[in-house]
């Protein structure tokens, strides 16, 4: 997929857009496990993947073989880049291996400090925001790739309030990204209030929200621990009332993701963004029901 048919796919007005996220695997089992994974969804009309990147590049060559093996599949893939430890010169190196391998676009990201540091430190000679990440892939692969940024509907971690964080938002656009991913969010009206906000201060591109079927109470509180992100008291009250059955928990989050697709695109959103966590089983249930 090109780059102009992947933003036609994400402004298209005839259906929501569908994407899902990979992440790299660890071991080579694991990998066997995510390709498994991805042939399962490949015919479900997902109109493309996309495939995280470690902190300080520690995924970078799993990030290219397992994203070459997805391009193989058939999916148009977004893969992401940190500026986390890396020069211009490096990251002109992935890109170039991007490029190669098929990529169809990148999300370009700032990046969460490296495991073990609690503040961000950019490169002497790299990007200290994604902004610039942004205009350097331009620069150097001038239109090849579709270039998204992460857009932060509870407010991205190191943001003093949501007028900073939306002008970080609109100056990523404005260097030339194409669309918008958000963070994952358990309310919809932190989505709508978020993409009121950036429509205010002049963001016009596909703003597609990031949903995460979650697995249980303690994974929920985990992960969204780890993202900043707020878990609803209806959500902890159904994930509760299972008590400790796993699969039931399992269920609801499969339930409050549908509930949370339906209501997104009834209202309006281009699509949805889901974090599959390289498992099949809630993402089959969750595109089944959809399809109802």
């Amino acid at each position: 997929m090109s780059r102009s048919q992947l933003i036609q796919a994400l402004r298209a007005p005839a259906r929501p857009t569908v994407s899902v996220e990979f992440f790299p695997p660890k071991t080579p089992e694991a990998g066997a496990k995510m390709l498994e994974v991805a042939r399962a969804l490949r015919p479900l009309g997902i109109d493309f993947a996309s495939l995280t990147y470690g902190a300080g590049g520690t995924s970078r060559d799993t990030t290219l073989a397992y994203g070459a093996e997805l391009v193989k599949l058939g999916f148009p893939l977004i893969g992401h880049l940190t500026c986390v430890g890396h020069s211009r010169a490096e990251l002109t190196e992935v890109i170039a291996g991007y490029d190669a391998a098929g990529f169809s676009g990148i999300l370009a990201l700032r990046g969460d400090p490296p495991k073990g540091q609690t503040a961000f430190t950019a490169h002497p000679e790299g990007f200290a925001h994604a902004e610039g990440l942004v205009r350097h892939i331009a620069a150097v692969r001038p239109g090849r790739f579709a270039v998204g940024v992460a857009g932060f509907p509870e407010r991205h971690p190191d943001a003093t309030d949501d007028l900073s964080d939306t002008r970080f938002l609109a100056g990523k656009v404005s260097a030339g990204a194409d669309f918008v991913t958000t963070q994952l969010f358990l309310d919809n009206e932190d989505y709508f209030r978020f993409v009121a906000r950036a429509r205010a201060a002049g963001v016009t591109v596909p703003i597609l929200p990031g949903i995460m079927p979650v697995l249980s109470l303690k994974q929920a509180r985990n992960f969204c621990g780890f993202c900043k992100a707020r878990i609803p008291e209806a959500l902890v009250r159904e994930l509760e009332a299972c008590g400790d059955d796993e699969e039931a928990q399992r269920k609801v989050g499969v339930s409050w993701a549908v509930r949370q697709v339906r209501g997104l695109v009834a209202l309006g959103a281009p699509g949805y963004h889901v974090y599959i966590l390289n498992r099949a089983e809630s993402a089959l249930e969750l595109f089944a029901a959809l399809g109802d």
